[in-house]
C-alpha cells in the first residue's frame, strides 16, 4: 500500500475489527504510523461503532443462564484435563485447540455496525447537501417570479402608465407610474426631487377608481441626484386606480396621506 494513498472507510472498519487478511492487516498499519489524516479517519470508524453499540438497549440473561455457562466451563476444564493427561501418556506432540467459530459472530455484528456507522453519516451529508440544493432552487425561484412579475409590468398592454408632477411650484420634479390593476403590479420612478428632512420621507398613495380610501403604495428617498424608485409594492389585485399622488410624511409613513398632495397624476 502507498503511503500517499488513503485507506478507505471499508477497509478501516474491517482493520478495526482484526477482519484484514496479515499482509493487508501489515500495511494498513504501516500506512497508519506514518498519516495522521487516516489515523484521524480510525478514530472516527471506532467512535461511530461505540455509539451505536451504546445505543442498543440491553437485554435481561435468560431465566439460568449463568448457571448453564458456569456448568459448560467446568465441564469443558475437565474435558480438557483429561485430554491433556492421555496425550502426555501417549506422548503424542499438543496440538493448538480451535478456537471454535464463535467468534465470527462478533465480528460479523462489529463489521455490521461499523458499516452501517459509515453509511448512516454519509446519508447524513448527502440528505445536508440535498437540503442546501432545495433552498437555493427556492430562493433562485422566488427572483425569477419577482422578475417575471416585473417585467408584465413594464411592458403588459393593459398596464396605465401615469406621470406626476408638482402640483404647486415649479414643475421640475416628476413622477411616472406603470400600474398592471389585475395583478396589483405597480413600479414608480421619480426624478428631480427636493431632498426632505432626515425625519420625513416621501410616500406613494393609489387612488382608487370607486371612491374608496386612498392606499398607501410605498416609501421612498431620493438620493444625491433627487432620483428615487418604489417597485411592486404590496397592493391588493384587481383595484381600478383613478390617480396616483405622492405626500411628505412623518419617517414611518402614514395610513392617509397628509395634505397637500405634492404631485398627482391621473
Amino acid at each position: 500500500m502507498s503511503s500517499t494513498r488513503h485507506i478507505t472507510q471499508e477497509d478501516l472498519a474491517l482493520y478495526a475489527i482484526q477482519a484484514l487478511p496479515p499482509d493487508e492487516n501489515r500495511q494498513v498499519q504501516a500506512h497508519l504510523d506514518d498519516c495522521p489524516e487516516c489515523r484521524a479517519a480510525l478514530a472516527e470508524v471506532l467512535a461511530d461503532a461505540a455509539l451505536v453499540c451504546m445505543s442498543v438497549e440491553q437485554q435481561k440473561l435468560p431465566e439460568g443462564a449463568r448457571q448453564r455457562f458456569q456448568a459448560r466451563i467446568e465441564n469443558t476444564t475437565q474435558i480438557s484435563r483429561s485430554v491433556s493427561a492421555r496425550a502426555e501418556t501417549a506422548r503424542v506432540p499438543e496440538k493448538p485447540r480451535a478456537s471454535g467459530l464463535g467468534w465470527l459472530g462478533w465480528v460479523v455484528a462489529i463489521a455490521a455496525i461499523a458499516v452501517a456507522a459509515y453509511l448512516g453519516n454519509h446519508n447524513m451529508r448527502l440528505q445536508y447537501q440535498l437540503h442546501q440544493d432545495s433552498v437555493q432552487i427556492t430562493q433562485l425561484s422566488a427572483q425569477a417570479a419577482r422578475a417575471q412579475e416585473l417585467m408584465d409590468a413594464l411592458t403588459s398592454p393593459q398596464a396605465k402608465q401615469v406621470t406626476l408632477t408638482e402640483t404647486k411650484q415649479a414643475a421640475q420634479p416628476t413622477g411616472h407610474a406603470t400600474y398592471l390593476p389585475n395583478r396589483g403590479a405597480l413600479v414608480f420612478v421619480a426624478n428631480h426631487l427636493h431632498p426632505v428632512a432626515a425625519n420625513k420621507t416621501y410616500e406613494l398613495w393609489l387612488i382608487p377608481a370607486n371612491g374608496k380610501a386612498p392606499l398607501p403604495a410605498g416609501l421612498f428617498r431620493p438620493d444625491a441626484s433627487g432620483n428615487a424608485s418604489v417597485v411592486l409594492p404590496p397592493l391588493p389585485e384587481g383595484v381600478e386606480a383613478k390617480a396616483f399622488g405622492v405626500t411628505v410624511e412623518d419617517a414611518q409613513g402614514s395610513s392617509t396621506p397628509t395634505l397637500p398632495i405634492i404631485m398627482s397624476g391621473q
